[in-house]
């Protein structure tokens, strides 16, 4: 016989038959793990939490005997069976974290059914093998003196990582959730948490700081382990700490640096340290952003990190593989897991489900095939629901919407993993956006209780009953806000969770973090969208088939055929939305009897979504207007534009009365990395009261210019020609063994091609251009060393063209570094000709006074000189393409 250890707690069960207490018996083996010790006392304690009252050492009226499979051939990890004879009830765990899933299963069953009396047998196994979530290690801003996603670990940056009971109840809903990781992202975590014999110089925090360190990740992983959570560790290639960086006379990052022996050696050393000292630690790799090409990755992944996990479970003497998971963003994840997988097999995979935002349950086009690509080398493919940019920062829990995203991460992505990010804030954690009266800031993790249950539900069984789910959601809102709500609120949920998502994806520049929706769309932006570089796979992946605003009206114009998913259809169904969440959510109102505040909270975001879509749907209406006079040259079209625009200002001033004491911001990452509707430069424009005077202005200059076009009609305006000067060349010190070329018609900024410059912007006449080989170009990267004695800017041309032998232009979808320079958005669109090769569009590089080394990417580039002046942004038009309308607004 099993000696068996009773914890007994009395049952105070809500059925009014029951006049009398009943006890409940938790029993296991004295030989039992850590797991099940965890989930006996999980059961206690949610027994506790629904009214029971502990009484340890009895027997009781039930007896719950947890136990472990005796024979697991066949049977599915962290699934469970539950068999229940009279008051007898048997847990069997396919393995330790199933003994757990099967007292939250029990515990949930107590919960909707006010009783014990289970079915005779329950039987249950995840689908997704790797459910979690993560937590990012970061800040809305940068530090001084340092790039993206460089922050140590220190109590001074990141108080809350030293807070133990937060971490407890962080774990716990993760448990609750019956979710198996978590995942802590970095850029460069290993110079807080190792220190090298060979770099002792390269660690970035004091001793004390070290150790607090030390101690958290071992209190962290041990405390997930008896929860049956794997710690997953995240970092960025190639990142270096910031001291030996700054030894060597290096940049922390550099995208388009080589990959050289000293760097190699300390970043798999690096590794290697963390493996041995942190033993049940995974590592998520992003080779993207600060790597250069798809070789580099392979050679980085191949021939530094995989052998630094080596090296470091050789030194523990352990022959198992550790998870070791890739990240596709950036790089071609196919290539390096083919040339990753002879080497080591435990890899996973990993790629974002709608990029950086939600915008669909049905994902389809290039992006989609890579999901599928992955999922079938073999390996576990994991869905990243990754940052949310056009959720940001109203509150946002569909379960609808999510059991059909997770239903298409099975059945379209064929992936059998999920990595959630928090539904708002992601750069602010632990806190939300929201502003609270008393000062105080509201946790993330109380505000979006329901944002991790709804993954965690779905990705353990996607394919449950539709009506049974509204069932059983509508009782988890009535228990949480008083009986006879969740209709309601579940409803507001649903509808308002179809109106960022349909918007983005129909109107959006991007996916990614370059945009916050919320807070709304420069009429520049919607009629000339591809002056903003729509990120390339976004339409074709992110939604259902369906047009631009542009591409409506062009075949408007030209009488053809719509196809899919419309512009003026999409605006109607937002406000629909808005007006049926709003609806759901006031006609429970009166019923609410608990967490009052957080219901109005609530209610508020409901109005915050309704205003939005109208501000929104107006401006659209507004915009088909203004590529009507594009088209038809009417100004009676500008007429009608002009009262949409003034009636879509108006809901946008209702949106702000009801932002501007309700949320400190709208975007959570307040850096010039977000450029729409407008750069978020040193945090400004992250607030919908800021974003007013912008939509203001362009009224003002719609209006005057209105009026001029009127006055040009009635032959009554005398335009003044424009006087476009030329930039004057900036002092600067070159290499002496650089050649440079007065930039003129006929002249060749090529060596090895015999192609000249036809045409060009005045403004560029008569700069220093430098001369490159092309071929050299495609071979390395351009490397520019030059001094300045004042404010320089450089100016650089990018051929638009997507063959790989050109140079490709920046873009913060991909390298959180493109707008270092102020970069990211080109000076002059068109502006220069040469014979047979593609447009050019000329960005901007800015420098200060000092000696400089700059790397741009592989490929040909131009290098048009360097300037002083002041740069005015505009369409060159030597594409011969039409004039652009957005001018309208300006």
């Amino acid at each position: 016989m099993i000696t068996l250890r009773y914890i007994a707690s009395v049952v105070l069960l809500g059925v009014s038959s029951l006049t009398w207490a009943q006890t409940v018996g938790i029993a296991m083996s004295k030989k039992a793990g850590n797991r099940e010790q965890f989930a006996a006392q999980y059961l206690q304690k949610k027994l506790s939490a629904l009214g029971y009252q502990s009484v340890v050492g009895k027997k009781g009226d039930y007896r719950i005997d947890l136990s472990l499979a005796k024979d697991t051939v066949g049977l599915k990890k962290e699934g469970f069976t539950i068999l229940t004879k009279g008051k007898r009830i048997l847990v069997i765990g396919n393995d330790g974290t199933g003994v757990i899933y099967a007292c939250n299963e029990i515990a949930d069953y107590v919960r909707q059914h006010k009783s014990l009396n289970l079915p005779r047998e329950i039987k249950d196994a995840p689908e997704m093998v790797l459910r979690g979530s993560c937590v990012g290690i970061q800040k809305p801003y940068l530090l001084p003196g340092r790039a993206v996603y460089e922050y140590p670990y220190t109590p001074e940056l990141f108080p809350w990582f030293y807070d133990k009971a937060q971490w407890i109840k962080y774990l716990d809903m993760l448990v609750d959730n019956r979710m198996n990781s978590l995942y802590l992202w970095n850029g460069h975590p290993f110079a807080s948490l190792v220190k090298l014999k060979d770099y002792p110089f390269a660690v970035e925090v004091d001793d004390a700081t070290f150790k607090k360190n030390e101690e958290m990740f071992s209190f962290l992983t041990h405390e997930a382990d008896k929860r049956g959570i794997f710690v997953i560790q995240m970092f960025y290639n190639i990142l270096l700490s910031k001291p030996f960086a700054e030894h060597y006379g290096l940049k922390t990052q550099d995208r388009h640096r080589p990959i050289t022996p000293l760097i190699s050696d300390y970043t798999r050393k690096s590794i290697a340290a963390f493996i041995e000292k942190y033993p049940n630690v995974g590592l998520l790799a992003c080779l993207g952003e600060a790597m250069d090409t798809y070789e580099d990755d392979v050679e980085w992944f191949t021939k530094t990190i995989i052998p630094g996990v080596k090296d470091g479970l050789k030194a523990l003497g352990r022959t198992d593989e550790p998870p070791l998971l890739l990240r596709a963003h950036d790089t071609d994840c196919k290539m390096v897991m083919d040339a990753a997988l002879p080497l080591y097999r435990n890899l996973y995979t990993m790629h974002k489900y709608n990029g950086e935002s939600l915008t669909t349950y049905e994902p389809r086009g290039p992006w989609a095939k890579i999901h599928t690509d992955l999922a079938s080398l073999g390996s576990t493919h994991i869905e990243n629901v990754h940052v949310l940019a056009n959720l940001e920062p109203f509150r946002w829990s569909s379960p609808d919407f999510v059991q059909k995203a997770t239903q298409a991460m099975h059945n379209v992505h064929h992936a059998n993993a999920l990595h959630i990010y928090p539904q708002a804030s992601y750069w602010d954690w632990p806190y939300s956006a929201d502003k609270l009266a008393d000062g105080k800031r509201e946790n993330q993790l109380d505000r979006d209780w329901m944002w991790y249950q709804t993954w965690g539900r779905y990705a353990w069984n996607c394919h449950r009953n539709r009506q049974d789910e509204i069932v059983y959601w509508d009782g988890i809102l009535d228990t949480k806000y008083g009986a006879n709500t969740g209709d309601g609120i579940r409803k507001a949920y649903e509808e308002s969770g179809e109106i960022a998502p349909k918007l983005l994806r129909r109107f959006g520049i991007t996916e990614g973090n370059r945009q916050t929706l919320l807070l709304g769309m420069k009429m520049a932006q919607l009629v000339n969208p591809y002056k903003y570089t729509i990120y390339p796979g976004f339409y074709e992946s992110c939604g259902p088939e369906g047009e631009k605003l542009i591409e409506y009206v062009e075949k408007e114009w030209k009488h053809e055929a719509h196809n899919g998913e419309l512009p003026l259809d999409i605006i109607e169904q937002a406000m629909a939305h808005g007006d049926k969440a709003v609806a759901a959510i006031d006609a429970v109102a009166g019923q609410v009897t608990s967490d009052k505040d957080e219901f109005k909270r609530i209610q508020n975001d409901m109005l915050c979504y309704q205003a939005f879509a109208y501000a929104f749907g107006w401006k659209v209406k507004a915009a088909l207007h203004v590529l009507n006079y594009k088209w038809g040259k009417d100004i009676k079209e500008l007429d009608a534009a002009l009262p949409l625009m003034e009636k879509s200002l108006d809901y946008y001033r209702r949106l702000v009365n009801l932002t501007k004491d309700s949320y400190l911001y709208a975007n959570s990452m307040q850096t010039s990395m977000r450029r729409i509707p407008i750069g978020g430069d040193d945090g400004k424009y992250k607030h919908w009261e800021e974003m007013l005077p912008v939509y203001e202005k362009e009224i003002v200059d719609f209006k005057k210019n209105i009026a001029m076009l009127k006055a040009k009609e009635a032959g009554t305006y005398t335009e003044k020609e424009e006087v476009i000067r030329s930039l004057k060349p900036a002092k600067v010190t070159l290499p002496k063994d650089v050649k440079t070329v007065t930039l003129k018609k006929g002249v060749r900024l090529f060596s090895d091609l015999d192609s000249v410059v036809t045409d060009y912007a005045p403004e560029l006449d008569g700069l220093k251009a430098y001369v490159f080989s092309t071929n050299q170009q495609r071979q390395e990267a351009v490397k520019l060393d030059f001094t300045c004695d004042k404010n320089v800017t450089l100016l650089v041309g990018y051929f638009r063209d997507d063959q790989i032998k050109y140079a490709q232009a920046p873009k913060l979808e991909i390298d959180a570094t493109a707008n270092e320079y102020g970069q990211a958005e080109p000076a002059y669109t068109s502006a220069i000709r040469i014979d047979g090769m593609p447009q050019v569009n000329v960005h901007p590089y800015s420098f200060k006074p000092g000696h400089h080394t700059l790397l741009l990417p592989k490929g040909i580039i131009l290098v048009l000189g360097y300037t002083s002046d002041k740069i005015k942004p505009r369409e060159v038009g030597l594409s011969g393409a039409d004039k652009a309308i957005d001018w309208l607004f300006y």
